[in-house]
């Protein structure tokens, strides 16, 4: 019995390593963004496709700058630790390029520290960085294990061991580039069993002082020794520790000492990797042949993990006090929502749909797993649902600040959004759109963008809420045109207005019409020049634009604190986006890199007034099923 518990925690470490081993160090560097098709993405492909060939055949280090020629060039580089077996140091880089390409699909710039049987850096990006400190984006991650000693002893020995290294790492060795090693592996002894592995590590291009110092601020930004494994990153440098020797640069056994039991024998170790080996090979070949044979018999679209999601009406009912008015957050179209306190302290957010849609149970549930698989910061995460009798009900995460239009239109609120705040509403929310458009599995169109729509979580991030719903309600969303429109008055584009017509870029225009709303504190929707009551929010920012007094448009509220060439500049982007022609109007990822990046021009927006569609506007809301008036009249925040 004693033996089998040991064997199994032995299986269990070995999983545990192994699963820790794959665990990279990676940073895509959200400042650029370019078009999945553009000769940019091209060379990148090229040059990350073939940086393990070329590291392999340049000792363990290359740099590279030859693919492409202006704003299409993109440098690269790769390397692995000084003595790396060649085809291992391949194997890792091939890794590294892989998940940069996958997890950083849009990022003109990103980088790796990719333990993957040693430990290898990729990076690129589209400017150069060749010789180079850099020390942002920052990656850093330790377990929440604390290390039980004297605090006071385990940091005396951190600083040492961290200064030890520091000065070895970065030590001239001799005038000769390729003979400095750029990297130092050490061990400290905690306790009489127990050591502190660590590695440092700087990429070869730079110079001693650069190493010193970006070594030097890796473990500045860590601070004491507090857990039993972590690991901090830059660009230019990183640091790992850990309780065991984790890559094969540590020719030092662990320590061991008369107070320890004795080690278990090689031949033993050896044994029980290979018999675990069989074990996990032998179980993965029953997996996948269970899989395929699920797979011969399930329906392609069902969704086999509803249950995990599902909550029951007993739990929603007791969280929300029965659906109590006081617990109300707010009222739309799709239903009400409320707030609601779970058993275990968790807040969400309950949105009771209405009993308008005719869709079946088990679709509704595999509509709701499909899109509550969507995750990102800029998006309201779904957390479940509940289908029991009549009721169809989404759970969703509670954001504390509520929704954006509570902000914007307000009195008492107002003040809290200075310009900062505003701006950095206004690129989280297109980074959620973008995200919906181009990088999610379900490529959804929003269809109803509205400030109401947008809410804000504790460090006012913008979270996009109600996505997904034309797919969870069964709104036709699988063709180009459709007579029922969904949205919202004043955030509706003319051609899905006027003819059904939708696309992302309808959603685009909807983001046009909400960034000018947060420049001006104005909501779209009731808004009326006193001189000309036919007017909107859109045509009164085109007058003042046309006019060359765009800043006009500002809301009072921020008085004089705010960048005039930042919001001049988010004006023009809000113009181009509603421009009526939808080809004119610039994509998701577009308005990101217009947004993020001043060194792109932008074009001269066209005139955004519709002729003609205020004299139709109310025929079409007089024809029934033409608009649902419960959302194209929804002023109540959801």
């Amino acid at each position: 019995m004693r033996m089998t518990k040991k064997f199994s925690l032995l299986v269990f470490l070995v999983v545990l390593i192994s699963i820790i081993a794959v665990v990279s160090s990676q940073q895509c560097n959200e400042t650029g963004f370019f078009e999945p098709r553009s000769k940019y993405a091209e060379n990148r492909l090229i040059i990350l496709s073939s940086l393990a060939s070329n590291v392999k055949a340049h000792n363990g280090f290359y740099n590279d700058s030859s693919i492409g020629q202006g704003t299409d060039q993109v440098f690269a580089m790769g390397m692995c630790i000084e003595g790396t077996e060649p085809t291992v140091c391949s194997d890792c880089l091939k890794v590294a390029a892989d998940q940069l390409i996958e997890n950083c699909p849009n990022q003109t710039e990103a980088y790796t520290w990719t333990p993957h049987k040693t430990l290898c850096f990729a990076r690129y990006s589209n400017s150069s960085f060749f010789n180079r400190l850099a020390t942002h984006p920052l990656y850093m991650e330790h377990n929440n294990v604390d290390i039980k000693a004297n605090l006071t002893y385990l940091n005396a020995i951190w600083e040492t061991l961290t200064n030890r290294m520091i000065t070895e790492a970065s030590s001239e060795y001799s005038a000769s580039l390729s003979s400095r090693r750029y990297y130092a592996t050490d061990v400290a002894n905690l306790t009489t069993c127990q050591a502190i592995h660590a590695l440092m590590l700087c990429t070869p291009d730079l110079n001693t002082d650069d190493c010193h110092k970006c070594l030097g601020k890796a473990v500045s930004e860590y601070g004491n020794l507090k857990t039993q494994r972590g690991i901090v990153a830059w660009p230019s440098c990183c640091f790992r520790w850990d309780l065991y020797p984790f890559i094969g640069a540590f020719n030092l056994a662990p320590p061991s000492s008369p107070g320890c039991k004795k080690n278990i024998p090689m031949r033993i170790i050896v044994a029980i990797v290979v018999a675990t080996g069989v074990f996990f090979s032998v179980l993965s070949a029953v997996v996948v042949a269970l899989v395929c044979r699920r797979k011969k018999t399930d329906p392609p679209e069902e969704i086999s993990n509803t249950n995990s999601l599902q909550y029951d009406l007993k739990t929603i009912e007791a969280a929300t006090c029965t659906f109590s008015k006081s617990n109300m957050l707010g009222q739309g179209g799709f239903g009400e929502v409320f707030k609601g306190l779970l058993e275990d302290g968790s807040e969400i957010a309950v949105k009771r749909l209405s009993k308008e849609s005719a869709q079946g149970v088990e679709e509704f549930k595999n509509e709701t797993s499909l899109v509550a698989k969507l995750q990102h910061r800029n998006l309201v995460g779904v957390l479940g649902f509940c289908t029991e009798g009549e009721e169809k009900i989404l759970v969703y995460e509670f954001v504390p600040n509520k929704s954006l239009d509570q902000f914007l239109f307000e009195p008492t609120k107002q003040g809290q959004l200075d310009w900062p705040k505003r701006y950095k509403i206004i690129v989280g929310t297109a980074r959620g759109i973008l995200y919906l458009h181009h990088d999610s599995p379900l490529k959804i169109i929003h269809r109803d963008l509205k400030a109401s729509n947008i809410l804000l979580d504790a460090e006012m991030e913008p979270k996009v809420a109600d996505f997904g719903m034309a797919r969870i309600l069964r709104v036709d969303q699988s063709r180009a045109d459709t007579k029922r429109v969904v949205g919202t008055r004043g955030y509706i584009s003319p051609e899905y207005l006027m003819h059904g017509q939708f696309s992302m870029k309808s959603d685009v225009y909807s983001f046009g019409v909400l960034v000018l709303e947060i420049i001006s504190g104005k909501r779209n929707s009731n808004f009326h020049e006193t001189d000309d009551s036919g007017k909107n929010l859109v045509t009164h920012a085109w007058k003042h634009w046309r006019n060359g007094s765009p800043l006009e448009l500002v809301d009072s509220e921020l008085g004089k604190n705010y960048q005039s060439n930042e919001v001049i500049r988010c004006i023009h982007i809000a113009l181009l986006c509603v421009q009526n022609d939808p080809e004119q109007r610039p994509n998701s990822l577009n308005v990101i890199l217009m947004l993020t990046s001043n060194s792109i021009t932008l074009p001269v927006p066209q005139s955004p007034i519709y002729e003609g569609m205020e004299m139709f506007l109310p025929l079409i809301k007089s024809v029934p099923g033409s608009i649902n008036d419960s959302l194209i009249d929804d002023i109540v925040p959801r």
